[in-house]
Order: C-alpha cells, then sequence, then structure tokens
C-alpha cells in the first residue's frame, strides 16, 4: 500500500464516502490513477466501490490478518508505546486478539515482572524473550487466521483472575460510543477481560472512530483511558469527556486525562 492509498483509506474511514473527483483534486492526480488506487483496495477488502466513489467496507467482516499487520503500523506502535509507558513493572495484564495489542507486548518487552494472561498465541510468543515475565495462554479454540483462542473455556479460564489492567482493541467506535466488533466469540472474551480487570484500557488508531462493524462490545464508559494517534472527532472527544475516560493522543497527554496508571 502506498502513502496516497493509505490517506485515501484514512480519508473515507473518517468520512464513510469519498468521490473520486474529490480525491483526485485532493491529491492532484486524475480520475484514472484514483480508481486505480480505490481497486488496489477494494481488492484487499478495505473499502468498497459505490458509483463515483469509494466507501466504507463491510460490516460483516474485517479485514484479514495480515493486511491488518502493516495498516497503520507506525501509528499503531506510536500508540502501543504510549500504552506501556502508563503500565508500571511487576504488574498483572490482559492484553487480548489484535494487531495493535501486538504491538503493545512489544513495547511492555523492556518492563520487570508482569504477569500476563492472554488469549492471543502472537502475544505469547512476543512476550515470551523476557525471562522476567510470566505468561498465562487461555485455553480455548486456535483460529488459524490470528493465533487469537476463543470459546466458552477462554471465558472461563479469563474470569477465574482479576487483574490490574486489560488492554483490549477495538475494531470500531461509533458515533453513540458503542464499542463495536466483527467477531462474536470474540467479542465475548474482550467482555470477559473488561469485567475481570481493576482499569482498562482501549488502544485503538483514528481509522477505527465510526468504523463499520456489526457486534456491540460494550460501551465507552467502560473503559477507562482510550489510546489513539490523532485526537478524535468532536462528539467523540466530548463523550470522553462526559464518562470521565482519560484520552492519550501519539506522545501528547490529553487535557482531558483525569487518571493515574497505577497497581492495585
Amino acid at each position: 500500500m502506498n502513502q496516497r492509498q493509505q490517506e485515501i483509506l484514512t480519508l473515507v474511514h473518517r468520512q464513510g464516502f469519498v468521490s473520486i473527483e474529490t480525491l483526485a483534486q485532493n491529491f492532484n492526480v486524475t480520475p484514472q490513477t484514483i480508481r486505480r488506487d480505490i481497486n488496489a483496495l477494494c481488492d484487499r477488502q478495505l473499502l468498497t466501490r459505490h458509483h463515483g466513489g469509494a466507501g466504507l467496507s463491510s460490516s460483516v467482516e474485517n479485514v484479514e490478518y495480515a493486511t491488518r499487520q502493516v495498516m497503520n503500523l507506525e501509528e499503531k506502535r506510536s500508540i502501543a508505546q504510549m500504552t506501556a509507558t502508563h503500565i508500571p513493572d511487576r504488574a498483572s495484564i490482559f492484553i487480548n486478539i489484535g494487531t495493535t495489542t501486538e504491538e503493545i507486548a512489544k513495547a511492555l518487552l523492556k518492563h520487570t515482572g508482569l504477569k500476563i494472561i492472554t488469549n492471543n498465541l502472537n502475544v505469547a510468543a512476543i512476550l515470551r524473550s523476557n525471562p522476567s515475565f510470566e505468561i498465562i495462554i487461555a485455553g480455548g479454540i486456535v483460529r488459524q487466521r490470528d493465533g487469537g483462542i476463543t470459546g466458552e473455556a477462554t471465558i472461563d479460564f479469563i474470569r477465574q483472575f482479576k487483574v490490574n489492567f486489560g488492554i483490549i482493541g477495538i475494531s470500531s467506535i461509533d458515533i453513540d460510543g458503542a464499542l463495536l466488533d466483527f467477531d462474536y466469540h470474540e467479542v465475548r472474551v474482550a467482555q470477559a477481560i473488561i469485567e475481570n480487570s481493576r482499569q482498562v484500557f482501549l488502544a485503538a488508531d483514528h481509522t477505527k472512530f465510526e468504523r463499520n462493524a456489526m457486534v456491540r462490545l460494550g460501551d465507552i464508559e467502560q473503559i477507562d483511558a482510550l489510546f489513539t494517534d490523532h485526537y478524535p472527532p468532536e462528539h467523540i472527544v466530548a463523550l470522553l469527556a462526559e464518562k470521565n475516560v482519560a484520552l492519550y493522543v501519539a506522545d501528547k497527554i490529553s487535557p482531558l486525562d483525569r487518571s493515574t496508571a497505577t497497581t492495585n
């Protein structure tokens, strides 16, 4: 994916639909060039073609894992580094499924004495290189596509613990503050993580704001802090303030910050 295609994807996620004419003017290229970009993004299931432009992809199926690994990678790394600074040494943590949470796992490698419970085989593989960590993998059904573990056994396992921090990712933050995802089984595990964490950290890049997804995970008021790479839309910022949710934005501490992350 080239830089222009990445910027097209960002614009569509912000606006829901963007016309070919608008994109051509915005990037000072021909409509034919934009059509080729849109075709490439649609072929990767990142966008959906519409007459005269492009819109958001399906609300029932997520982008494939290999593509998500490279999408907004630098932004995810910035979010990960920022999130890791709010996790103290010797804390207990849940980390769930997602490419952003995998970047957070990498950012946590310099910590000491963490106890991590995860339903993500990739997270476990990343963290095992630190000998001071205790890593516990939830039981359940392993998904071949991304190494995620889900199912009733996973939920039962998660509910045995009460940890300092739950670190979760999400596919969409809707206009009303609903947290949305694509997989019902994955959502149920994330709900168990929220219920059994003293503080819940949500890590989501800017493309997740008002993205299309159909399975409700919960509400933004259930999290303690949102870590992202750009300031959210104004109505989301207002909602965070109303719900007393701390907002951290790519190396900046927002004036909405009302919390201090500590182990309990």
